[in-house]
């Protein structure tokens, strides 16, 4: 039975793997606002119904890794031992990073991605909306990790520049490597000043 239920989740995740990088091919090519579901479905050999089974709404099809991120960022925190929560983020961050992990590789694919998401409206609001969402999110699992509310404007602080740490970053990375500059040392670059900023403001605290 188990053996079962583990190639019945492997099949489902293969499935929503494969939409999704049918519906990134079709929306870099032809534009967000000019694909359908309906269109994604018959590219991918699925039912229209089946798509929204796995993806709630056309742009979740884009950003389709935030439940990936959390779970690294949570995992990294639970597991952090004596290391403080923002320090253990940091250093996932880092790990990734020098791991050349698919959310910091640079290369032409995520450069025709991004021109993507700028030329939709609805998807840059999205993004928008997915930053804050993440800062969040982040800010409750740093609170949690120290025994704080969620509402703790210091776990919120950490949260809200940890992810304009990392945006910021990633789009110096793009810039870099739109010059044919080197897009590992920009992100990093912009990183460690990012963090050392955090570090800074939340001095004192329980969280580094």
């Amino acid at each position: 039975m188990s053996n079962r239920i583990k190639l019945r989740d492997r099949k489902k995740e293969m499935t929503r793997q494969a939409i999704s990088e049918v519906a990134t091919r079709l929306f870099v090519e032809h534009g967000f606002d000019n694909v359908s579901v309906a269109d994604i479905a018959y590219e991918a050999e699925v039912a229209r119904k089946t798509v929204f089974n796995y993806f709630r709404r056309k742009e979740d099809l884009v950003f389709d890794r935030e439940d990936e991120v959390r779970e690294l960022v949570r995992k990294a925190i639970a597991d952090r031992g004596q290391q403080p929560p923002v320090r253990a983020f940091q250093t996932l961050m880092r790990e990734l990073l020098e791991a050349q992990h698919p959310l910091f590789r640079i290369t032409e694919r995520p450069i025709a991605f991004w021109r993507m998401v700028g030329e939709s409206s609805a998807l840059t609001a999205h993004a928008c909306g997915l930053q804050v969402s993440l800062a969040d999110d982040l800010s409750g699992m740093l609170s949690d990790a120290v025994g704080r509310p969620a509402s703790d404007p210091e776990a919120r602080l950490a949260g809200t520049m940890l992810m304009a740490t990392l945006v910021t970053a990633y789009g110096e990375a793009l810039r870099a490597f739109r010059e044919n500059r080197k897009p590992e040392a920009a992100l990093s670059s912009v990183m460690d000043r990012g963090f050392a900023g955090v570090d800074a403001a939340l001095a004192g605290t329980p969280y580094v």
